[in-house]
């Protein structure tokens, strides 16, 4: 275990290298990224930075001495080629990097539209890294016109920026309504009205059929007959898991890079941690795309390579910013078959509780913190208060913890 290499420096491959020296490793360590820039955070791409209100600096994780002070090794704008399991070497271009250990960090990418629709056409944008947002940016001036394709959290997120830019805003949604593979029909009523309120022209259940324009996007053709003139677009129609690296050394592949519950790949050498794992869950599987649990899984990575021998168990929680609303969700609502209601006390204060019989799942909670906090420590001590109690405006939230 003398030489561990990590592949990616997202959130989860900056984290693991943290944890490691923090932990007292003593071997060598070298983090790998595909990008110039050290590891930043990619929340704030699509919110404040891209609204000009974060520069570049900020949103690094770490200042750069840090990985010059703890002896880490980091290689950027690095293009790994290709992993040689059975020599344990990775290679970049011509060089052959050995490892004793492999952390594969690799992360997702954005999903994009057929080149035959015309997805190759020059502004059409995705939301992923701080390359895509510089290259948007420059389009949100006043008065653009923007076709946000996705009513997923990015393309919300998206959305919101460029109303509060002054753009006009269309944003369509080949589902039945926004928000419709993440949340409840409240919490995208709940932004659906949102959006509406500040000018966003939402239309659901309305494909793209194709863009227009010979070299740049000036137009697009929706599913119900509908043409758009359009300045440029951005496209949030979800990620998949970066497993390339991994398929071609022969790694087990299953909804990403198929690993046990310490986070081994089906190589005993080779670990995986972040959006590209997916990892043992009850009497399944699950993947999940979110800062916290990059984090979280990564550093439990990091404590096993060392030994630790502790099972991840993820207790999941997000949060999205739109508008003067925070929404922040604790727990995971797939499989509920109750929705309670709670209105809280500040502007436009709303909490959504997601009950399968009387065990509560998760909670979504817009611009109520304590709704989200007292929620999230029941969802995490495994306690499911009366779903009449929550409802009940008169209860005192904290009182459901005891």
């Amino acid at each position: 275990m003398s030489d561990i290499v990590v592949i990616g420096a997202g959130q989860a491959g900056a984290s693991l290298v943290a944890r490691l020296r923090k932990n007292g490793f003593g071997g060598s360590v070298t983090l790998i990224g595909n990008e110039p820039a050290p590891p930043y955070q990619r929340p704030p791409l699509s919110k404040a930075y891209l609204k000009g209100e974060m520069t570049v600096e900020r949103l690094y994780l770490r200042p750069a001495e840090f990985y010059e002070d703890a002896q880490i090794s980091l290689r950027l704008d690095a293009h790994v080629d290709r992993i040689d399991p059975a020599a344990r070497r990775v290679y970049i271009a011509d060089e052959a990097l050995p490892y004793d250990t492999l952390v594969l960090c690799t992360g997702s990418s954005p999903r994009r539209l057929p080149a035959s629709i015309g997805g190759a056409l020059e502004g059409v944008h995705v939301m992923r890294d701080l390359a895509d947002a510089d290259a948007m940016g420059p389009r949100f001036g006043t008065g653009a016109r923007v076709l946000i394709v996705g009513g997923g959290y990015i393309g919300l997120e998206a959305a919101a920026v460029a109303a509060q830019k002054g753009l006009h805003v269309t944003l369509v949604e080949m589902a039945d309504r926004i928000l419709q593979r993440v949340a409840s029909p409240e919490t995208s009523e709940y932004f659906r009205a949102l959006h509406r309120a500040h000018g966003v022209d939402i239309r659901e259940g309305v494909g793209l059929e194709r863009l227009l324009g010979e070299a740049h996007v000036t137009g697009a053709k929706l599913s119900d007959g509908t043409e758009l003139d359009v300045d440029f677009v951005i496209v949030g129609v979800g990620i998949a898991p970066n497993t390339s690296l991994a398929e071609a050394a022969g790694l087990e592949i299953d909804n990403g890079i198929r690993i046990d519950a310490e986070g081994r790949t089906s190589n005993p050498a080779i670990w995986a941690a972040g959006d590209c794992a997916s990892f043992p869950h009850k009497a399944g599987r699950l993947r999940l795309e979110s800062v916290p649990n990059a984090i979280d899984m990564a550093e439990c990575v990091a404590d096993n390579i060392m030994g630790a021998g502790t099972p991840y168990v993820p207790q999941p929680w997000f949060w999205s910013d739109q508008f003067d609303v925070k929404l922040q969700i604790a727990g995971l609502g797939a499989g509920y078959d109750r929705i309670v209601k709670r209105a809280g006390t500040g502007t436009q204060s709303l909490s959504l509780w997601y009950f399968v019989g009387d065990r509560l799942l998760a909670v979504d909670a817009m611009n109520d913190p304590r709704a989200y906090m007292v929620g999230k420590r029941l969802i995490e001590a495994g306690k499911s208060p009366p779903a009449d109690a929550v409802a009940d405006p008169g209860t005192d939230l904290k009182s459901l913890l005891a």
